[in-house]
């Protein structure tokens, strides 16, 4: 077990400093990590860890002690936490003092132009290796279809998003295909 919580902070660790951008940007590695490398759940589960995570309120990455419950119970919930919240936390509020530091710099601009597309990248393979590890079928990838327009076009809540995917599953719609 001790070798699992070590490993558990080690990956979340590396993670937390990595999340650049927002804690989605890196599920990719998660997923990678926990279901490719150390076999800890499936694709399916970790999307689904993922999805009852953000119908949670919160922030949105309570996906991360999901997983620490998942793999080592309330000591995977402390260490996967602790791990990829502290690193983080502690580098934001330094580079945040120099970044106020800096303000009137001409470089600032350039890496913040810069960021945003890298950011915005980041996010969409994080969005892709969801859908792509829980739409089993052609059903589930309509739905995913259908959710990702609407949030796209509209100002639907993510809330209404969720109940009207589970109203689809329970009409047999995900099932299509």
């Amino acid at each position: 077990m001790s070798g699992t919580l070590v490993s558990l902070a080690l990956i979340f660790t590396q993670l937390s400093l990595l999340a650049f951008g927002g804690g989605n940007t890196i599920l990719p590695e998660m997923q990678r990590q926990v279901v490719d490398v150390h076999r800890w759940m499936s694709a399916q589960d970790f999307g689904a860890l993922f999805a009852l995570a953000q119908a949670a309120p919160g922030p949105n990455m309570m996906v991360v002690p999901l997983v620490g419950w998942h793999v080592a119970g309330w000591s995977g919930v402390l260490v996967s936490s602790l791990a990829k919240f502290g690193p983080s936390s502690l580098l934001t509020g330094v580079v945040l003092g120099l970044w106020k530091r800096f303000k009137d710099r001409p470089w600032r601009r350039v890496v913040q132009a810069g960021l945003v597309p890298m950011t915005v990248g980041l996010v969409a393979a994080s969005a892709a290796l969801i859908a792509h590890a829980t739409d089993r079928s052609w059903g589930l990838a309509a739905i995913t279809a259908a959710a990702a327009l609407a949030m796209m076009l509209t100002k639907l809540h993510p809330l209404w998003l969720l109940a009207g995917g589970a109203l689809a599953g329970l009409a047999g719609l995900a099932e299509l295909g």
